[in-house]
Formats: structure tokens, C-alpha cells, sequence
């Protein structure tokens, strides 16, 4: 699959780019052209003597799932179960916290979505980047053990992290319910519940649009207009939109970029390009 990404950047004649930096995806954004970021969900490619790992960086890898939905060498991911609770399982293993300091040094941002909750606190209090759970709800709404609790987000905001809506109808609905007929209020739903527990620059849109069922109305990522005019109907003004359409994911992925930068020195400030770090 990451060689497929590479193929697709060298036939692309310019117009699709891997982006290793955040200065690469703001180029894209002037330059009318596509950025991707090579991502793992869930790090079985990656041997536990991490050798693997420094040659992915090297290619391009910027953001890493500790598991997918099912237990690794590194840590436990949960079910697709409604109606359940992300408390099963064991935190992260040795190699999965030396996983995590390791990440933490090269800059890979660290994808919280599909672990369990002892792995999730477990993350939280060994790392030192922004918490960040790419494609995740609220447990509140959804009681699906893929969602976070209140207290996951308040952690997330408290570390200058964020929370990426997932799109799929099964971690939307409160019945938990498959049903493509499903709302974008449904979703609206959940981005209100989100900026209100964790604040406007903690959210933003994520997806699962690779083979997950999600609203009919939405469909793929055409229809994120869709979303936009929904948001809209609920108060949201063209500032707001802009940051959880793209600016806040910008803000986390440079803030993350800077842990290797601050191993020592930790605080929180302003830097010049108005994201809190």
C-alpha cells in the first residue's frame, strides 16, 4: 500500500505530493494540488527492534495507530461491539511504551483511535505530544468501545490534542445502528458535543471513507460541503468551519513536529503561527 502512494505521487505529474512537513501540505494548499501523510493503522509492520520503523520514517511515515481493532506486539485494540466498554484488555507492552518514546523523538504523531483504554492512558502519561485520536466519537452519544469517554477528551484537550469525527454511522447513531439513511444532524450532533467538552481547536473532520458505511447525504469526500451547510444551520460561521475543516489539523500536526524539539523544556505558549503548543 505505501509503495501504490509512491507510484501515485510519480504519475501524478505534480499533483499529488507525500508530505513529510506541515510546510509541504501548506504548499499543496497554495499550489491547488493534493498532500497526502503516509499513516499506519496499527503497527504490526513494525518489528519490535523498531528497525523497521526508522526506515518508514525515512519513507515518509508521519503518523502511527498503535493497533488496529485486535491486540499486537505493542498493545490491545477493541472490538466493534455497541454496547460495550473500551476497558478490556492490558495497557501497552514494553515495546508498545518504547513505541511511544520512540515516536515521540522523530515526530510521528501517535493515533489513539482503536486502542483500549488502559493503552490510551497508558500513551497519555508516557508522551509528551499532543493526544490525538484520529477517528473517534463521543462514548457520550455512541456507546461504542471505538468512541472516548469524557474523561479521554478532557485528557485530549488538556495535552493541546484533538479529535477527528469519524463518519461511520455505527460510532454515530445512539442505537448504534447500520443505517445509511442516518442524518448529517446525527453528525452535527456530535461535533456540538465535542467543541463544547473539548473546545473549538480540539475538533475536527476525519472520516473512515476507506470501506465504512457512512450517511447517505455524505457519501465520500465530494459531499463535505454537505457538512459544512449543515454546520452552518447550527450557528457555525466561516471561522469556525475553517478550523474544523482544516486549520486545527494543522495546528496539532505542527504542535507534534515540536516535540522533538522539547524534549526538556516543557510549557505552554504561542508560537507565530497561532497554534498553542
Amino acid at each position: 500500500m505505501a509503495a501504490l502512494l509512491f507510484r501515485i505521487e510519480a504519475q501524478s505529474a505534480g499533483q499529488v505530493r507525500v508530505a513529510r512537513t506541515v510546510d509541504d501540505i501548506e504548499h499543496s494548499i497554495r499550489t491547488n494540488t493534493l498532500s497526502a501523510i503516509l499513516h499506519f493503522e496499527g503497527a504490526d509492520a513494525i518489528n519490535p527492534e523498531f528497525h523497521t520503523l526508522e526506515v518508514l520514517y525515512q519513507a515518509g511515515l508521519r503518523s502511527l495507530g498503535i493497533v488496529w481493532s485486535r491486540p499486537n506486539a505493542f498493545g490491545w485494540g477493541v472490538p466493534f461491539r455497541f454496547l460495550h466498554t473500551p476497558n478490556i484488555g492490558s495497557g501497552l507492552t514494553e515495546a508498545g511504551r518504547e513505541l511511544v518514546r520512540i515516536c515521540n523523538r522523530l515526530g510521528i504523531m501517535i493515533d489513539l483511535s482503536h486502542l483500549n483504554k488502559a493503552g490510551f492512558w497508558d500513551v497519555a502519561h508516557l508522551s509528551s505530544a499532543p493526544l490525538v485520536a484520529t477517528h473517534s466519537n463521543a462514548y457520550a452519544f455512541c456507546p461504542s468501545p471505538r468512541n472516548l469517554t469524557d474523561r479521554q477528551l478532557d485528557a485530549i484537550r488538556e495535552s493541546d490534542g484533538m479529535v477527528g469525527i469519524n463518519f461511520y454511522v455505527g460510532f454515530l447513531r445512539r442505537d448504534g445502528r447500520r443505517d445509511a439513511a442516518t442524518l448529517l444532524d446525527v453528525v452535527a450532533e456530535h461535533v456540538i458535543y465535542l467543541v463544547k467538552r473539548s473546545g473549538i481547536d480540539r475538533v475536527s473532520f476525519s472520516s473512515d471513507f476507506d470501506g465504512a458505511l457512512v450517511p447517505n447525504e455524505l457519501g465520500d469526500v465530494a459531499r463535505l460541503l454537505r457538512l459544512l451547510e449543515t454546520l452552518r444551520r447550527y450557528g457555525f460561521d466561516e471561522t469556525l468551519l475553517r478550523k474544523l475543516a482544516h486549520e486545527n489539523w494543522m495546528c496539532v500536526l505542527r504542535n507534534v513536529a515540536r516535540v522533538i524539539h522539547r524534549d526538556v523544556i516543557r510549557g505552554t505558549y504561542t508560537s507565530n503561527d497561532g497554534c498553542t503548543a
